[in-house]
């Protein structure tokens, strides 16, 4: 077993939070428990334990949603912590993929080679669809179907109401990346070093954009660009409409952390250890923060206020102007997933088997560009069906489109099935 995987099945036991005030030993919380609300930022709310999370956290209708390495899908009442149900899928199959949730359907994949449809009020499954191999791609729902890639190195295209299979599109090495949809194309990176653009219609390639190295990461889109990191270290602008790199921006280590755009900026984590903030038009750096360990996570902000995780346990709040550190809270484990924010409050998955709830010490909730095209880890119901490379709030230098935040998408998922990947091969060798 590789170094990285064992430490991630064997977290500590240990429940620390330190915030700029100081260290608050929270002791060993069980499922649902809870802390008063407190005015300062980072102090937990409640904790629901489970398993290894490396999901990123959707909230929707006062209802998180989150999956874990246990083979379980959750739903956990966000004021609480309390259970819901809990949606079981092929024994010893993890949920690493980040719920979405559309019109009362939760749509997730599975390890165990499955997407799912589930009610996200009873938990019941309502369709299952068989790929080849694993899903850790996070489900998009645009316009009636749903859009995912599994390890079988096909994106898939579904009948959100049925499960039926419309198209699939077949690329040269599995898809860890989650994709994203805009103006009738799909925009999602593959194993085979390139990031692809696929009709959403038909399933034909439009083009195809070759990095030097796998892309896990999953793509973002603004007013005519695509965003996406990749494992050659670089965080790539292309053209959406033709293909075209309008700039690089290179790191010391893979990016498989996902970026988002907020007011012109792209905020996205590396390997190297930093959270980068990059102008979205030229490529420039504008601030850069080290943490302790590599930075898989996938930023979201809100309130003018960055929150990304890191393997070095820690999650962080920095300032999206300047990256000055807000506060810090340490958990047991690695944080893979990525934090999505609610109305102040900051969910998100560690590795040291518990999803936590913090106080975010912003009023708002996620946004930017990752908001308004529905990417892993969301809040709200996903409704956009219509979005558009150039959307009001980019426009009026806001980012304040209701609905969706970041979650992982890959997020988290794409640098753990990244891990994963490399671990198995290891072990078999």
């Amino acid at each position: 077993m590789c170094p990285a995987e064992d430490r991630l099945l064997h977290p500590t036991r240990r429940r620390i939070l330190q915030t700029t005030g100081g260290l608050t030993a929270l002791g060993v919380l069980g499922n649902s428990a809870s802390l008063p609300v407190t005015a300062d930022p980072g102090t937990e709310q409640w904790a629901f334990e489970t398993s290894n999370i490396r999901s990123s956290p959707t909230v929707v209708d006062g209802t998180v949603f989150v999956g874990s390495t246990d083979d379980h899908l959750y739903a956990v009442d966000a004021a609480t912590g309390e259970q819901e149900w809990a949606f079981e899928t092929d024994r010893w199959q993890s949920v690493n993929a980040s719920p979405t949730v559309v019109d009362g359907t939760v749509f997730v994949g599975s390890h165990d080679h499955h997407l799912y449809a589930v009610d996200a009020t009873t938990g019941e499954k309502q369709w299952a669809v068989e790929t080849g191999d694993k899903l850790g791609s996070s489900p998009t729902v645009v316009d009636g179907t749903v859009f995912v890639g599994s390890w079988d190195t096909n994106l898939y295209a579904i009948d959100a109401a049925t499960g039926d299979q419309e198209w699939t599109f077949e690329t040269d090495d599995w898809i860890q990346s989650s994709p994203t949809v805009v103006d009738g194309t799909v925009f999602v990176g593959g194993g085979d070093n390139y990031l692809h653009a696929v009709d959403a219609t038909t399933g034909e390639q439009e083009w195809v954009f070759e990095t030097g190295d796998s892309v896990f990461s999953s793509p973002t889109v603004v007013n005519g660009t695509v965003f996406v990191g990749s494992i050659d270290t670089n965080l790539y602008a292309v053209d959406a409409a033709t293909g075209d790199q309008e700039w690089i921006f290179e790191t010391a280590d893979s990016v498989l952390s996902s970026p988002t755009v907020v007011d012109g900026t792209v905020f996205v984590g590396s390997n190297d250890h930093h959270l980068y903030a990059v102008n979205a038009k030229k490529g420039d750096e504008q601030w850069a923060v080290e943490t302790g360990e590599a930075i898989y996570s996938s930023p979201t902000v809100a309130d003018g206020t960055v929150f990304v995780g890191s393997i070095d346990n820690n999650l962080y709040a920095l300032s999206a102007e300047t990256g000055e550190e807000q506060w810090v809270v340490e958990t047991g484990s690695a944080v893979f997933s990525s934090p999505t924010v609610v109305d102040g409050t900051v969910f998100v998955g560690s590795a040291d088997d518990n999803l936590y709830v913090l106080d975010a010490g912003v009023e708002g909730s996620t946004e930017g560009s990752r908001v308004h095209l529905g990417t892993p880890g969301h809040h709200g119901d996903w409704q956009y069906a219509d979005q558009s490379t150039t959307y009001r709030a980019e426009s009026e230098g806001t980012d304040s489109v209701p609905g969706f935040g970041v979650g992982s998408g890959i997020t988290a998922i794409g640098a753990t099935g990244y891990l994963l990947k490399r671990c198995l091969k290891h072990d078999s060798e």
